[in-house]
């Protein structure tokens, strides 16, 4: 049951994520995208920009801001998931890529971080 709650509370934060990125522009291209490598919540575009985006929320800060939870085998994760979407979408090819994490927080304050890590 718990599994179930945190999954729908994970995707209440992926829609209010991609809510704040539609209000500024970017159109959403994936939600919860999959391949053998893993999952990313979210894959936008906005002008020549294509982000990835990885959503976090934590209830507190006892084991750490939300933001911190993107960790460096996580971002591993993401560079693969990344390098496999651009390979499957040739368009993609044209675009700058960018890597960023929306990090709520308990009180389900947004910080969002453009550019949060490096890749590719």
């Amino acid at each position: 049951m718990q599994d179930i709650n945190k999954r729908a509370l994970g995707g209440e934060y992926e829609d209010a994520a991609a809510e704040y990125l539609i209000s500024r522009g970017y159109t959403i291209l994936e939600r919860n995208y999959r391949n053998r490598f893993g999952e990313i919540d979210l894959i936008a575009r906005k002008g020549g920009w294509l982000c990835f985006v990885e959503v976090k929320y934590r209830s507190s800060t006892h084991f750490g801001w939300s933001s911190e939870a993107v960790n460096r085998k996580k971002q591993q994760t993401i560079w693969k998931l990344a390098k496999y979407y651009i390979i499957k979408h040739p368009w993609s090819q044209e675009c700058f890529i960018r890597f960023d994490v929306a990090a709520f927080m308990e009180d389900g304050k947004l910080s969002y971080y453009e550019g949060a890590f490096g890749g590719m």
